[in-house]
C-alpha cells in the first residue's frame, strides 16, 4: 500500500514561522524568516498578513516581531503563574548566592527553563529563558527526573542518553544511580556535563508530591560554593512551593503537574 504523506497544515505552518523567531534575533526580516522557517517567501508573505491581524506578530522598522498577544497569553498559563511565584525568591537566591539562578520544568526528557537570574546573561544562552536542554545533562533536570518513575525511566529515555560535553552521563543505569539519592532528599548535581567550565547543584519544588519545577545555582566548575548553599537553596524551593499550594487552595482548577 503507498504510503502518501500528509502535507503540512496551515496552522503547522504557522508554527514554523513562529518558531523561527529566538532570542538571538527577535526582530527579522521576510527573507530571514523565509530561511529559517524553511518556508517559501509568498508563503512567509501571507502568513504574516494574517497573524499581524490576530496580533501573534507586529511589524517593527523593515521587520516583523513576536507581538504582544502571543506575550499575554503565555503569561497565562500554569507555568507563567509558577514564574511569578518564583520570581522575587529566585532574586534573593542569587543575591546571596552571587551566582546564576534558574528555574525550570521537564518536558517529555528536555528541561525547559522559564526564567534566569544572572549579571550576564547571552542572549542566544542554552539555558536562558526558553532554552531547552537534554535532562540527564543538568543539575534542573536531574532533580525533576529524579522524581518521575524511576523503573519506567529505565524503558523511557533514549539510550544512549545525549551528550553535551565529553562529562555528559550517557549510561541509563548509571544516570538512575545518581537520581535514587536525589529522591531520597539530596540536591542534584552535575559539573561540566552541561557545558565545560560551568556546574550546577539543583533542589526540587515538590508539590502535592510532584515535581513542578526546580531550582538551580550555577557557578563556574573552579569555583566552589559556600557550605550554606544546600541549605538556602533548598529552603528557597521549600518556600515557593509553600506558596504554590496556597495558590491551588485559591483556585482548586489550576496544577502546575504538567506546567
Amino acid at each position: 500500500m503507498l504510503n502518501v504523506e500528509t502535507p503540512p497544515s496551515i496552522l503547522s505552518k504557522a508554527f514554523d514561522l513562529l518558531r523561527a523567531f529566538n532570542t538571538h534575533e527577535r526582530v527579522m526580516t521576510l527573507s530571514e524568516l523565509s530561511r529559517a522557517s524553511g518556508l517559501p517567501k509568498s508563503t512567509v508573505h501571507r502568513l504574516l498578513a494574517r497573524l499581524i491581524e490576530l496580533g501573534a506578530i507586529e511589524a517593527q522598522g523593515g521587520g516583523y516581531k513576536i507581538g504582544i498577544e502571543l506575550f499575554r497569553l503565555g503569561s497565562t498559563t500554569p507555568a507563567g503563574a509558577m514564574r511569578d511565584i518564583a520570581m522575587p525568591h529566585m532574586a534573593a537566591l542569587h543575591r546571596w548566592t552571587g551566582h546564576t539562578v534558574h528555574l525550570g520544568v521537564l518536558r517529555e526528557f528536555d528541561v525547559v527553563y522559564l526564567e534566569k537570574v544572572a549579571r550576564n546573561s547571552k542572549a542566544s544562552d542554552a539555558s536562558g529563558v526558553g532554552g531547552r536542554l537534554p535532562a540527564s545533562c543538568t543539575a534542573v533536570g536531574k532533580a525533576l527526573l529524579a522524581h518521575e518513575n524511576l523503573d519506567d525511566l529505565k524503558h523511557f529515555l533514549p539510550s544512549p542518553l545525549p551528550a553535551l560535553t565529553p562529562h555528559s552521563v550517557t549510561d541509563i543505569d548509571r544516570l538512575i544511580a545518581q537520581l535514587r539519592p536525589i529522591r531520597q532528599g539530596e540536591l542534584a548535581r552535575e559539573r561540566e556535563e552541561a557545558r565545560l567550565g560551568l556546574a550546577c547543584v539543583a533542589a526540587p519544588i515538590v508539590v502535592r508530591g510532584f515535581a513542578v519545577g526546580a531550582l538551580s545555582v550555577a557557578r563556574p566548575a573552579d569555583v566552589e560554593l559556600d557550605p550554606k548553599t544546600a541549605t538556602v537553596l533548598r529552603d528557597t524551593a521549600a518556600h515557593v512551593a509553600r506558596e504554590i499550594r496556597r495558590r491551588l487552595a485559591e483556585d482548586r482548577n489550576w496544577f502546575p503537574h504538567e506546567v
